[in-house]
């Protein structure tokens, strides 16, 4: 296959986000999702109605003993009104999460950080994710004017989250896991790679990828390789989510070969992969 060369330039159009805002948050529903994982729903239409695929809120959590900081979380669905995030009862944090009931005031910051951008012309969406990578992932396939393809892996089964969603938006999607539990054995690039091999050059993909940093480097090595775009999700820790303490910045290689830093918060947290400058090179 004869890639098709993408240049990546200053050009390149973003979506144009409203300045964010503080809200107090009605909890609409609580629930289990599946795989360890649970569904927060809120009714917040100052902020809903503003979210763009990529962003994240930030939650003041309840019941954490006068800890103030807040804690971000990817927008999982979004209209008019409401919001959903998705979350893992895995730390101090998140367990308190899990006493929130319906009907409970939360207070939220957001939509934070900018979004992944507009599908360039003539090509074809590719989505890749990681375990909770699926969650900003399904905003932005139900809300791209085209359907495409969502390859998800992850360890085993119980970390494939929502592909029936997908499914039901009318994706095509391809799973993997690396003991083989559910779809391919292996790694999420595997089918990945087979799926490259068989596309024509008229059908240049364009990634839009969340998950661990292994994935999004391993896409983003193949999309530069192949002359391709790909918008990579970082996941980085935050501290205030609004670009102030700087626990969050990246070494980023701008159009004219120069590095600064930026703040995956406020400047991202989606990135294209000629712009990120991974560890160690």
């Amino acid at each position: 296959m004869v890639p098709a060369i993408v240049a990546i330039t200053a050009a390149t159009q973003w979506v144009v986000h409203k300045a964010m805002s503080i809200a107090t948050a009605t909890v609409k529903k609580h629930s289990d999702f599946g795989g360890g994982y649970r569904l927060l729903e809120l009714d917040v239409p100052s902020i809903a109605a503003e979210v763009v695929p990529g962003q994240f809120i930030h939650l003041k959590v309840p019941n954490l003993d006068g800890r103030i900081l807040r804690r971000p979380f990817s927008i999982f669905k979004a209209d008019s009104r409401s919001l959903s995030v998705l979350y893992k009862q895995v730390g101090r944090g998140t367990l308190a999460m899990g006493r929130i009931d319906c009907g409970d005031k939360l207070s939220i910051i957001g939509p934070l950080g900018n979004g992944f951008p507009a599908l360039s012309a003539e090509s074809q969406p590719v989505l890749v994710g990681g375990g909770y990578g699926v969650a900003p992932l399904y905003l932005l396939a139900s809300r791209l004017p085209q359907k495409g393809i969502l390859f998800v892996g992850g360890r085993t089964a119980t970390d494939i989250l929502g592909v029936g969603l997908f499914r039901n938006l009318g994706w095509q999607v391809e799973i993997a896991t690396e003991d083989g539990a559910l779809g391919a054995k292996g790694f999420v690039t595997d089918p990945l790679d087979k799926w490259l091999d068989q596309q024509s050059e008229a059908n240049a993909p364009e990634f839009f990828v969340c998950g661990p940093d292994g994935l999004l480097h391993a896409i983003g090595e193949r999309a530069v390789k192949g002359g391709w775009q790909a918008w990579l999700s970082l996941d980085k820790h935050m501290g205030c989510g609004v670009g102030a303490c700087l626990a969050c910045v990246q070494k980023i290689r701008l159009a004219d070969g120069s590095e600064v830093l930026k703040r995956v918060c406020k400047d991202g947290p989606v990135f294209e992969s000629r712009e990120i400058v991974w560890e160690g090179e």
